[in-house]
């Protein structure tokens, strides 16, 4: 199952890549810094059980 997430901040558009893992739990929700401009990105990541590709939403942190 895909792991790696390439993902684009909404503030700079600089690409940023990401690791997420399945047995950390089916939705995992967390905010990171823009390694470029430092402001907040919400991630929000969800794997299926079956083999469906994961969803995985990226915005703007308030």
């Amino acid at each position: 199952m895909e792991t790696d997430f390439q993902i684009q901040c909404p503030y700079c558009g600089e690409f940023i890549w990401m690791e997420f893992y399945p047995e950390d739990g089916l939705k995992q929700d967390t905010i990171i810094d823009c390694e470029v401009c430092c402001r907040p990105i919400s991630l929000t990541v969800q794997f299926s059980e079956s083999e469906d590709p994961p969803y995985l939403d990226v915005r703007r942190s308030q």
